[in-house]
């Protein structure tokens, strides 16, 4: 959904050139792919309407070059994009993807699931067993929406699956993207021959994407703590990282760098992109190719109109767990996260539209971006 962000910002500043904004937005929002994610839980929407709280469900896939399709691919990042009522805002909810929570059982058509517990992050894989394609995207993303429903009383109105890969090309568009790294980072993916000079893999990596050791000979690229501007492949490695950041946040840094990139990303379209007549087709192109979208069946146009007085300043981040970590081994499972009492008032807070007051009584959970 962030090219209707985007869309929303254009709106904003867009004065009264509205009949043209509306040209514009119309062929970039056909860039966008738009099928059925939600699958079941969508008829659960009654009275669709742009108007009131909305609360959107981001899911991130990172999924590799050449990646084999008979591999089960977990989500990376799951994302809640809560906007109030009064559509003056917008807040960014991260749900650890080891959160451990119980999937209900699903049949895609395909490979039934029996329903189970497990690490969140498991949902999407489970769900899009044996398919392939669209499909897969469907069987994956519903599974997660129904996991997320169980887990948090919430149903998405509309869902977005977000390649951070394509990414790449936004970066490529804008030329840059800057923003202040929070701690320094050190890449477990790129990096630099000490011999020859060539990119080279830093480190060994396991099948479940950890280091297993240092390659000799080979420099890492260190993304030192603050303000950074990121070249389109520097961008796409840094929101990877989770094992060697210098606070030792891991998967909650990872998390946090996700927001703080996708707020960075938005901002830095305003400050060089919503102005440039040539520039700006080619960023919402590039946008909406990023991801696939359900829209919940409000035309995306209507969610940009609706959502125009939001502005990258309004997006506030938010932590759950506080950012840190509350794990326990669990058999068969690993090592899981266990969502805090606290954490599952803030996600009470997103279903009854009431994080404005949760921030009030939990301000250090608001990331700083």
């Amino acid at each position: 959904m962030w090219c209707v962000v985007v869309g929303a910002l254009l709106m904003a500043g867009s004065g009264a050139a509205v009949a043209g904004t509306r040209v514009l937005l119309g062929s970039a929002t056909e860039t966008v792919t738009q099928q059925n994610l939600l699958g079941e839980t969508r008829t659960e929407v009654k009275h669709v309407s742009v108007k009131g709280a909305k609360t959107i469900l981001l899911v991130g896939l990172d999924t590799r070059p050449n990646q084999d399709p008979s591999k089960l691919t977990r989500s990376d990042s799951i994302i809640l994009l809560h906007v109030p009522a009064d559509h003056k805002a917008a807040y960014l909810v991260s749900l650890p993807r080891d959160s451990y929570v119980r999937i209900p059982k699903f049949d895609n058509g395909k490979v039934p699931y029996a329903g189970g517990n497990n690490k969140i992050n498991a949902a999407f894989a489970y769900g899009s067993r044996g398919l392939t394609g669209d499909k897969a995207l469907t069987g994956g993303f519903t599974l997660l929406a129904k996991t997320v429903k169980n887990t948090t009383g919430i149903t998405p109105d509309a869902g977005a699956i977000i390649d951070f890969q394509g990414f790449r090309k936004v970066v490529n568009v804008l030329g840059k993207v800057c923003m202040n790294v929070d701690t320094t980072t050190t890449s477990i993916h790129i990096g630099h021959d000490n011999d020859t000079g060539k990119i080279s893999p830093p480190y060994r990596i396991n099948p479940d994407g950890t280091v297993r050791s240092k390659i000799p000979g080979v420099t890492p690229n260190i993304y030192k703590k603050g303000d950074h501007c990121f070249t389109p492949t520097e961008a796409l490695d840094f929101v990877r990282q989770r094992d060697l950041l210098k606070d030792r946040s891991y998967d909650y840094g990872r998390q946090r760098h996700q927001q703080q990139f996708l707020k960075a990303i938005l901002t830095n379209i305003m400050d060089s992109g919503l102005d440039s007549p040539t520039k700006l087709p080619g960023l919402l192109s590039a946008l909406g190719k990023t991801m696939t979208v359900d829209d919940g069946g409000i035309p995306l146009q209507d969610w940009v109109f609706a959502l125009r007085g939001i502005r990258p300043d309004d997006l506030v981040t938010i932590k759950t767990n506080n950012g840190t970590f509350n794990s326990r081994p669990v058999p068969g499972v690993g090592s899981a996260e266990i969502l805090s009492d606290t954490s599952l008032d803030l996600l009470k807070a997103v279903k009854n539209d009431s994080v404005d007051k949760f921030i009030l009584d939990n301000p250090t959970w608001v990331t700083r971006s």
